[in-house]
């Protein structure tokens, strides 16, 4: 007997992966780089140089590649907004 899916179900499988950010929340390291960039609004450039220089907080997998939790990219924005260089407490007149 031949247990072979149909040649549909194999192409539904290899399409099935997806480009936008995983829904879990919290700290499953869920988000890859390039999710990451796209959550953050930059390029995978960016999020590997801030992620090299310590500012964004990962980890790696057995293989090497970076994951990010949902928390560790909030608290990096957040992070951005403190430290924008600009003094937001002055008011105009």
């Amino acid at each position: 007997m031949d247990v072979r899916q149909p040649a549909s179900d194999q192409a539904d499988q290899r399409m099935s992966t997806s480009r936008r950010p995983p829904r879990d929340t919290g700290t499953q390291l869920a988000f890859t780089s390039s999710q990451a960039a796209l959550y953050l609004g930059v390029s995978l450039a960016t999020v590997r140089r801030w992620s090299n220089a310590g500012l964004l907080r990962g980890s790696r997998t057995p293989g090497g590649q970076r994951r990010f939790s949902r928390d560790q990219l909030d608290t990096f924005l957040r992070s951005l907004d403190r430290t924008d260089g600009r003094d937001n407490s002055l008011s105009a007149g």
